[in-house]
């Protein structure tokens, strides 16, 4: 568990993915890995037209369809590989020590599962290559990586830059718990102003959970500020990010079951769709 996989698709969203894997690499001193993966598609000489048989046409264009696909094919592992070579250049260029890359065929979410024995951090845009120019949509494979992944996720937005700050959405429950003891532990974001954030909820002894996770914050040297609001979840804390400039949010991951999902949606993905900042997202 030692790598930052960081993924790159060549979308607009490269850049600042890519100075994300770069300051989480520096930050924890880990290798950097750049993933980079090419979705299969269906060769056109599977499918079925022996409707066209009578037309003269299926041994010569599909045929030529056949070639078409094989074209296309390496055509995107070429891209892939450019991509690549660009990506460990500029990061080696950035001082990263140590920058490997990796190329596999498929689903993202599928290889990335292959890696997490490797991973410390993944580190993923918030929007794929298909949704450059839409800021609230995600991703269709971010809810699937955050349900699966037993690593950090840190999703980023269309733009990154070193934070100054960051908070921690807490909520008492043992998702936020186990979120606030991975900070603690990681060293990721120690060295930067904490602000440790609540907004009320029907969580019992929620202000004494609030308040001994404010102190063991401090304990561990972290410059904290702790907040304990009131009003709807994901309003508060994107009005308090905004109004305190803050550069990062970390959140437990669906800190409800599937079915209470449902019927109140999560707040998780509320905050991934509303939020213009990186966020954690930790298990």
């Amino acid at each position: 568990m030692d790598k930052i996989i960081t993924c790159v698709d060549g979308s607009a969203m490269t850049p600042a993915v890519t100075q994300a894997g770069k300051w989480a690499a520096k930050k924890l001193n880990k290798p950097l890995c750049f993933l980079h993966t090419i979705e299969k598609t269906p060769q056109h000489g599977a499918d079925d037209y022996t409707g066209a048989i009578g037309l003269g046409a299926r041994s010569s264009l599909l045929e030529e369809m056949t070639r078409l696909d094989e074209q296309k094919s390496k055509l995107a592992l070429q891209l892939s590989n450019e991509l690549l070579e660009s990506m460990l250049a500029e990061a080696r260029a950035d001082g990263v020590a140590a920058v490997e890359s990796l190329q596999r065929h498929g689903d993202v979410v599928e290889a990335l599962m292959t890696l997490q024995d490797q991973t410390r951090l993944v580190v993923i845009g918030r929007q794929g290559i298909s949704h450059d120019n839409e800021f609230k949509a995600l991703g269709s494979h971010i809810e699937t990586l955050l349900r699966k992944a037993c690593q950090p996720v840190l999703v980023v937005p269309q733009s990154f830059s070193s934070p100054t700050s960051f908070m921690i959405a807490y909520d008492g429950r043992e998702s936020a718990d186990r979120a606030l003891q991975k900070v603690l532990d990681g060293g990721l974001l120690h060295g930067i102003d904490c602000h440790l954030v609540t907004i009320k909820n029907n969580e019992a002894d929620l202000k004494t959970k609030f308040d001994r996770a404010a102190g063991k914050l401090a304990e561990r040297g972290l410059n904290v500020t702790a907040a304990f609001l009131e009003g709807n979840i994901n309003t508060e804390l994107v009005k308090y990010q905004q109004n305190n400039n803050i550069g990062l949010m970390v959140m437990g991951a669906f800190g409800h079951s599937r079915l209470r999902q449902f019927f109140v949606g999560s707040n998780t993905l509320k905050m991934l769709e509303k939020s213009d900042i990186p966020l954690i997202i930790l298990r």
